[in-house]
């Protein structure tokens, strides 16, 4: 089995923060290259972790990486997306959890499997798919997708000064040739953004990239709909740690948890609030929690993470 390259960022603080029972119930939204799952997994004794991914290199990785842990039943592998959580753990009998980690975006080894499509540094054919299977890619979306949701999802998934240009530029070069190539795309984006805007914020393509990608693999969407099922199933004392990469993750858990987390509207001058209007959450630290100075020296990915946990306390 070839090498599963990735550093987990954040890797000791998220696991650390769900103060780990020995013989809890826990669930990883994201196994990737399983270093929250093999971590969390080595405080249990009579617990287990339900370890999902949608992407079968990962799962077949994992069969080898966490072959002990699978023997000794702590960790059980789920091929499927995390917005299936709840019917997937279900199907295992479980329908309470101590806890569970989610460490969201694109893992190391799809971006730097050149083929999967994902990055503007190899050129590749247009895919971007973490799950194989599903019929939508990224040259569906550049191809066939209207110029006003082209428009729509660089704007707001890529937050794209020059989503329009960009938009238009698509819609240009298509109806005279597909884009079949990350490459071919990458041209068509830099040819759509002024010349002195290109020197500045990174790679051109950078923000359209993301924005194609979250649309492809519909992942705002997961991870709410994934999110709010945890935050169900969580038991009294359950926390989950929720590692986020770019603005709009961070923004959709951070409202998710404060609407968890706060009083409802209240008449003013209410002089005690009674318990049943006491929220069932709590934040775990009010403020994210970001990487150390060593790591951000170590692991070039950490510079974007942030995390932030919760815990259920009624």
């Amino acid at each position: 089995m070839a090498e599963f390259n990735h550093i987990t960022v954040l890797l000791n603080e998220a696991i650390d923060y769900l103060a780990v029972k020995p013989a809890g119930i826990y669930a990883d939204g994201t196994l990737g290259g399983g270093g929250h799952t093999k971590l969390l997994a080595s405080f249990l004794t009579t617990g287990k972790v339900y370890a999902f991914d949608q992407d079968i290199r990962a799962i077949n990785y994992n069969k080898e990486h966490l072959a002990s842990e699978l023997a000794e039943d702590r960790v059980e592998l789920v091929q499927a997306n995390f917005r299936d959580l709840k019917s997937e753990l279900a199907e295992h009998g479980v329908t309470e959890l101590d806890g569970m980690v989610y460490d969201l975006g694109v893992s190391s080894p799809q971006f730097d499997d050149g083929q999967r499509g994902f990055s503007y540094n190899y050129d590749a054919k247009l895919d971007m798919r973490m799950d194989q299977t599903q019929d939508l890619s990224a040259w569906e979306v550049v191809n066939n997708w209207s110029f006003n949701d082209l428009m729509r999802i660089l704007s707001r998934y890529g937050e794209e000064k020059f989503a329009k240009q960009i938009a238009r530029a698509i819609e240009r070069e298509r109806a005279v040739q597909p884009i079949n190539t990350t490459f071919e795309l990458v041209e068509v984006i830099k040819s759509a953004i002024p010349m002195g805007a290109r020197r500045t914020g990174g790679h051109p393509a950078k923000k359209s990239f993301q924005a194609i990608r979250i649309a492809v693999n519909d992942e705002l969407g997961a991870v709410e709909e994934s999110l709010a099922q945890a935050l169900e199933l969580l038991k009294v004392g359950g926390r989950i740690s929720v590692i986020t990469f770019h603005s709009l993750e961070d923004r959709l858990v951070k409202t998710m948890f404060k609407e968890k987390t706060s009083l409802p509207d209240l008449p003013i001058g209410l002089p005690v609030i009674p318990d049943e209007l006491q929220p069932d959450y709590r934040l775990v630290s009010r403020k994210p929690i970001m990487p150390s100075e060593t790591e951000l020296l170590n692991n070039h990915r950490a510079h974007s993470a942030k995390l932030r946990v919760i815990e259920r306390i009624k």
